[in-house]
């Protein structure tokens, strides 16, 4: 098991992802954090590292996004024999009971709502940071 897996944090909002990174930080995460704007952008990045490159990811995703959104970038990650371990956090505006639902069949870990109101996202991403060192994720290579 990695100790400090890469955190994913994948979110069109750079103002959310500014939020994401500074508050997670100020919780104590030291993990490195690396942002992507889309799925689409992830899996691009992911493709260009080696085959066999051993891989530890908790990922953060939004919903809503252009060219992938969250639920197909979810549906590719747990689609994917390296990668379906790896720890998927929904983190969105969106409070649709039908996607939250869907998000579970897929196999996310967890869905949080963001807060709409500035100083309880802020809030929510700090206890969020309090829980990800709690977690134990395991260490893949690609197939």
């Amino acid at each position: 098991m990695n100790e400090l897996p890469t955190i994913i944090s994948v979110d069109d909002d750079e103002g959310h992802q500014i939020l994401i990174h500074d508050n997670l930080e100020a919780a104590g995460v030291f993990n490195s954090i690396v942002p992507f704007r889309d799925g689409q952008e992830f899996f691009d990045f992911q493709a260009t590292l080696p085959a066999k490159a051993p891989r530890s990811y908790v990922f953060l995703l939004d919903l809503r996004m252009p060219r992938m959104d969250g639920v197909e970038m979810l549906r590719r990650l747990k689609a994917d024999p390296s990668l379906r371990k790896m720890p998927v956090i929904m983190l969105t505006t969106a409070d649709d009971s039908r996607e939250i639902e869907r998000c579970h069949e897929l196999g996310c870990s967890l869905f949080l709502q963001k807060p709409v109101n500035h100083d309880q996202f802020i809030e929510s991403i700090r206890r969020l940071g309090w829980f990800l060192p709690l977690m134990k994720v395991p260490t893949v290579t690609a197939a």
